[in-house]
């Protein structure tokens, strides 16, 4: 059974940082695609980071150079690294994968929209300015 449980979310000013979990259930984190998808108050969905298989990473560009995606394969957890937050950053963050194969960095962010199969409950973030 697949199962994703994201935590992690919080409220804090801009400028600071959280971390963001997602521990993993019926598969090994290191075996498939996985990233996370905010979607805001709009209902609008941004596919904010993607991992492969190959440790692969890929970002949307409001995102690089502050949020970090990686694994801890021991844990079977999914992170993401938030530094310097903004206000447009806040949102439901949702861990998402797929057991598709071969699927490399720069087509993850595009699944990651077009829908992965498993989908955790979400976790919000609020970031005030």
């Amino acid at each position: 059974q697949v199962r994703l449980v994201e935590s992690g979310g919080g409220s804090v000013q801009a400028g600071g940082s959280l971390r963001l979990s997602c521990a993993a259930s019926g598969f090994i984190v290191s075996d498939w695609p996985m990233g996370w998808v905010r979607q805001g108050e709009g209902n609008e969905r941004v596919a904010v980071a993607g991992i492969v298989r190959d440790g692969n990473t890929a970002y949307d560009d409001s995102v690089k150079d502050r949020f970090t995606i990686s694994r801890d394969n021991n844990k079977n957890v999914l992170y993401l690294q938030m530094n310097n937050l903004k206000p447009e950053d806040s949102g439901t963050y949702y861990c998402a994968a797929d057991e598709a194969h071969g699927m490399f960095a720069s087509q993850v962010l595009f699944w990651l929209i077009r829908g992965m199969n498993w989908w955790g409950q979400g976790t919000a973030v609020s970031v005030s300015s």
